[in-house]
């Protein structure tokens, strides 16, 4: 059973990056063909994608965020982490990390494994 759990500061100052870490456990991050995610849900919104990194460690992004997002591993300890930069009150949100299956023709599944989702806000 794969068990995902987000940290990080709950509190952000604007302009500041955001910076939450994903740690994996029943499962490896390089395993083939799972791809790592992190998905967000404003309050009072739909869930928004932000990006993914896959076993390989290739990452993709939002167009919306990519200039702003980084997604990296630490393989060591089986964690993924999330960086957002520059951020404004509208990153304030529920954040997921979330694993998924890739397929060869680059298409992928929905996640089908979740974190329980870890708050944070943006504010001075």
């Amino acid at each position: 059973q794969v068990q995902l759990q987000e940290s990080g500061p709950g509190l952000v100052k604007p302009s500041q990056t955001l910076s939450l870490t994903c740690t994996v456990s029943g499962g490896s991050i390089t395993t083939n063909p799972y791809y790592w995610s992190w998905i967000r849900r404003p309050p009072g919104k739909g869930l928004e994608w932000i990006g993914l990194i896959d076993y390989g460690g290739n990452t993709y992004y939002s167009p919306s965020l990519t200039s702003r997002t980084s997604i990296s591993t630490d393989t060591s300890n089986n964690q993924f982490s999330l960086h957002l930069s520059s951020v404004t009150p509208e990153a304030t949100a529920v954040y997921y990390c979330a694993r998924g299956r890739l397929y060869y023709s680059g298409s992928f599944d929905p996640p089908d494994y979740w974190g329980q989702g870890t708050q944070v806000t943006v504010s001075s």
